[in-house]
């Protein structure tokens, strides 16, 4: 079963090891923009299928299907890009990470994010939340919602290592505590 998960943005404390990745990933810049669909971006989103979901439903997803996921929205959503210092070679900074992020009334959404699969030393999966975590600090947004999180599931567990995590189980909002007593919730064949 999947669950929604949500940071309370109020109770977070980053860990030592998310501390350090802020560090690491210092030289980031973050640019905030509308929701338009841009080449950078989908050569960024092709890359990042290929390398990390080849098989995923998104695999065969076109420029036109791309431009439709980022543009076609009814609620006020951003584009928040990262773009990091060229090296030598390189002009402009490149587009390190993208995230589609829904803007909602107590707190942000993180619809799809993608990233460089080059830069894994940068843990950027974890930075993008970290940095929505503080966005939605800034603007007094009291949640930053993750989608989903499925029990036992190896690609989406990074999202069990963040504090203040609630899980929406049974009509309510409720603190996720050890992942572990969640996995009773997976039907058999769900695995």
């Amino acid at each position: 079963a999947c669950l929604s998960a949500r940071i309370r943005v109020a109770d977070f404390e980053p860990s030592r090891t998310q501390k350090r990745v802020l560090k690491k990933a210092s030289a980031l810049r973050r640019n905030a923009t509308s929701p338009w669909a841009t080449e950078d971006q989908f050569a960024l989103f092709r890359r990042y299928l290929d390398h990390r979901h080849a098989d995923g439903g998104m695999a065969d997803m076109d420029i036109f299907e791309f431009a439709a996921m980022i543009e076609e929205t009814p609620i006020k959503s951003r584009v928040i890009e990262y773009t990091r210092p060229p090296e030598a070679g390189e002009r402009g900074r490149p587009l390190t990470a993208v995230c589609l992020t829904d803007v909602f009334d107590d707190g942000l959404s993180m619809v799809y994010s993608f990233y460089d699969p080059d830069r894994t030393s940068l843990s950027l999966g974890t930075y993008v939340i970290l940095d929505h975590i503080a966005i939605a600090r800034e603007a007094g947004l009291p949640y930053v919602y993750l989608g989903y999180w499925v029990p036992g599931s190896r690609k989406m567990g990074y999202k069990a290592g963040f504090s203040a995590l609630h899980l929406y189980k049974g009509g309510a909002w409720v603190h996720m505590g050890d992942p572990a007593e969640h996995a009773t919730d997976l039907h058999p064949l769900s695995v």
